[in-house]
């Protein structure tokens, strides 16, 4: 399985969505205002995502889970 989502478009926007709903959660994690609620809806939101796409050959994790896995971080 290719890692850059050139033979299949929709894990491509899968991956894009899940990148951005892991921003979206880092930024209201560090947010001090942000429900709880809505902390826990976005990484909810997040993982649903990522259980979308599939496995990497060999190694258990969801492709793209070094760049999802840094936009959770708060990193780009």
């Amino acid at each position: 399985m290719q890692n850059d989502f050139s033979f299949n478009p929709t894990q491509a926007k899968v991956q894009g969505l899940s990148v951005q709903v892991g921003e979206l959660f880092a930024k209201l994690y560090s947010d001090g205002s942000a429900s709880a609620t809505d902390v826990d809806n976005a990484l909810e939101a997040y993982k649903s995502l990522r259980r979308l796409l599939p496995r990497e050959f060999g190694m258990g994790r969801h492709v793209g889970a070094q760049a999802a896995h840094k936009a959770t971080q708060g990193q780009s």
